[in-house]
């Protein structure tokens, strides 16, 4: 049976080597040297899908994350100071990297439903000329125009260029509660405007 203290210290010490050998690597890159930094870089990739890969969940994305871990260390290798440890450095920048997915992950699914089956968006088996389509978004474009400012700003906000209550609201102002009212109102105006239209 193998002793625990010797394993932990067997780990020990190839954690001090590698962040002995990566504080080398980074110091030489950051005095030009590509090959060095080319190293580093390759030594770094399976540790860093290692920490993602534990973080997230999405298989998927691992790799999108892992890609923005390393343009961040590219963008600002600058900064590290060789005196002090790279690992937690680069860790520092991994966390604040999968930090920032997670939003982008949240903020999307804010703004998307997810449904069962998928409502056509026709009924006949033509679909609409180009004329018509011209002809429909110029009665869009009419009833959005035909609102007050307020409610033509949240729709134009949350609607076409797609922000979340809480971006809509730090932009105008406007509590969330109030928002939602005035876009469920700018939205009837405008069903009611293009049925009186069609």
């Amino acid at each position: 049976m193998s002793d625990p203290t010797t394993n932990d210290a067997r780990g020990r010490s190839r954690s001090d080597t590698r962040e002995e050998r990566w504080r080398n690597l980074m110091r030489a890159a950051q005095d030009g040297d590509q090959t060095a930094y080319s190293i580093l870089l390759s030594e770094m990739l399976p540790i860093l899908r290692a920490v993602v890969g534990k973080r997230w969940r999405n298989r998927q994305d691992i790799e999108d994350i892992v890609q923005d871990v390393l343009l961040s260390v590219h963008s600002v290798r600058h900064t590290y100071d060789p005196g002090r440890p790279f690992l937690p450095w680069l860790m520092t920048i991994s966390a604040r990297r999968i930090a920032d997915a997670a939003r982008r992950v949240h903020s999307r699914s804010a703004n998307e439903t997810t449904v069962e089956i998928m409502p056509e968006t026709f009924a006949g088996d033509e679909t609409k000329t180009f004329e018509q389509v011209s002809d429909d978004q110029e009665l869009v474009r009419t009833a959005l125009m035909a609102l007050p400012a307020g409610q033509r700003q949240a729709i134009e906000l949350m609607k076409l260029q797609g922000l979340s209550l809480q971006e809509a609201s730090k932009q105008t102002g406007k509590s969330i509660a109030s928002l939602k009212v005035t876009v469920h109102r700018a939205m009837k105006a405008m069903r009611q405007a293009l049925k009186g239209e069609m």
